[in-house]
């Protein structure tokens, strides 16, 4: 879809998602709900496929990281501990004139992206002029481009300054000072900037009076941080080691958007490696390349994927960087890796007043240990692969075709079974290999329409191959499989479907990667 602008293929996402089953609006029948969504019959196949392929290339490839499923709920003290209750919060500013309210970080953060489109664009100018050897003109349309990015770098040294003085009046100002309108009312006026915690609170008991304060958990984290003794005692773990975990979190995001990247309800899947205090930064560049080489083991593109280092980095990292992808809507955050020290087991230790420390018998000494972590929204993961699988193809004779070009071991479905006519034992056939394959496969069957109709259907789902069974199935023994990123067909043994299956579409040919 290399023609369609990025906001309408972006559209084609979201109604592909929903026309196939893969993502639909959460309590749709009742209009929805801001910024929730609903997984399908297909999107929960993928979203699982996904979670398992990380699952296993953190915790089954790696003999000193290990996995735990902790509670949503914590205790409340937890999130004290954490920071969480004082400083979770987003800098929010609103339009007098529309009412709409803005995170601040974003609307600078946009301005400076119609900044550097400026440069492309004057970049793009100077290549075609240069063809033509003006070198006059390349040169003032330079001095334009060196114009731009001084513009840029002075924002982000006012913007990083002003975050991390929390000086809010100052990041007003830099809106103010770049003319940021509000997208509604098209006017300048607006309040000042404040702060909002992000987390949902609730309350635990019988009667809501008589609970707790208690906090649906903005990250899965801490989870990890109060287990740690736990982990390491019961699983003999020594230093380095990881512990894992998948699970929901949830911020209530002012400024929810962009379909299942920013929701106020998600998934996160994150690691958290314990390493010896002064080690950090040599495990924080490990895991900054491995967690890369993870992504791009996907196939989607090595031009897709960028690091970027933080500006700001939050009151627990002494570094951080984040793996960016290049989704429909531009390079945003797909994956954080920071260098977390050892601020958490310190801040749960202050707070509970129980040691956590590692007794590390080469040195004959305790410690509180460092931690270096990566986390990725298994959601924002979830879109960054279907956007860049979808794809328009055109055909002979003038046909186009939808297809998701998804990685097969990630695909919903494996293989598609399908009989040519829904007559001459054909389909008994094909029922019969159905549910030979599907032990160990997930497998699709049609036999409405013609097959081509078929094809197109799976196509679009993304099934990386599909079995047809014909008259000479009933003579030989043999099928038809189809490659759906090739479309070229091949004549096999029925007794081969399993290993052809199995060398193609499991986990290991992803893994083997790594």
């Amino acid at each position: 879809m290399s023609n369609i602008k990025p906001e309408d293929f972006f559209k084609n996402v979201i109604s592909h998602s929903k026309e196939y089953g893969f993502i639909f609006p959460s309590s749709e029948i009742y209009d929805g709900l801001g910024a929730v969504y609903d997984y399908g019959q297909l999107g929960a196949e993928l979203k699982k496929n996904i979670r398992d392929y990380w699952w296993k290339a953190m915790v089954q490839m790696n003999e000193n990281i290990v996995g735990i499923d902790a509670a949503i709920f914590m205790h409340p003290t937890t999130w004290k501990a954490s920071g969480h209750v004082d400083a979770f919060n987003d800098p929010l500013i609103d339009n007098k004139d529309s009412k709409k309210r803005y995170r601040a970080d974003v609307l600078i953060e946009e301005q400076v992206a119609k900044i550097e489109d400026k440069i492309n664009k004057e970049v793009e100018k100077a290549a075609k002029r240069f063809e033509n050897f003006d070198a006059a003109m390349f040169k003032s349309t330079n001095a334009r481009v060196k114009e731009y990015q001084e513009k840029i770098d002075n924002i982000n040294a006012r913007f990083k300054t002003a975050l991390n003085d929390n000086n809010l009046a100052e990041v007003k100002q830099i809106i103010v000072d770049l003319e940021i309108v509000c997208p509604i009312s098209g006017t300048k006026n607006w309040t000042d900037v404040r702060q909002f915690n992000l987390m949902f609170s609730t309350s635990m008991g019988s009667v809501s009076e008589e609970g707790n304060t208690i906090y649906l958990r903005p990250e899965t984290a801490q989870g990890i941080f109060v287990n740690y003794l736990n982990v390491q005692k019961t699983g003999r773990m020594k230093i380095p080691f990881g512990i894992a975990q998948t699970g929901k979190a949830f911020r209530n995001e002012i400024v929810a958007r962009q379909f299942i990247f920013r929701m106020r309800e998600f998934e996160q899947m994150e690691m958290q490696f314990f390493v010896k205090p002064g080690t950090e930064m040599e495990w924080y560049d490990y895991w900054k390349q491995a967690r890369l080489k993870w992504h791009l083991s996907l196939g989607l593109g090595k031009e897709k994927y960028r690091f970027h280092d933080h500006l700001k980095l939050a009151h627990y990292a002494n570094a951080a960087a984040d793996i960016e992808h290049q989704f429909p809507f531009g390079f945003k955050e797909l994956e954080g890796i920071h260098s977390r020290t050892d601020f958490d087991l310190k801040q749960h230790e202050q707070f509970s007043g129980k040691k956590l420390q590692y007794f590390d018998p080469e040195l004959n000494q305790s410690y509180v240990p460092y931690v270096v972590e990566t986390s990725v929204g298994l959601d924002r993961l979830f879109l960054s692969i279907l956007s860049s699988a979808l794809k328009e193809e055109s055909l002979e004779g003038g046909d186009t075709r939808s297809v998701l070009s998804l990685p097969p071991a990630l695909a919903p479905y494996k293989a598609a079974v399908f009989p040519l006519v829904k007559k001459d034992g054909l389909p008994e056939l094909a029922e019969s290999i159905m549910k030979e394959l599907k032990f160990d496969f997930m497998m699709a069957y049609d036999e409405k329409d013609t097959v081509g109709k078929r094809y197109r259907r799976q196509d679009a789902i993304g099934t990386p191959f599909c079995i047809t069974v014909d008259h000479q199935s009933l003579e030989d023994k043999t099928v038809t499989i189809r490659d759906r990123d090739t479309m070229k067909q091949e004549r096999v043994a029925i007794d081969k479907l399993h290993s052809i299956l199995s060398e193609k579409t499991s986990l290991q040919s992803l893994l083997k990667m790594l």
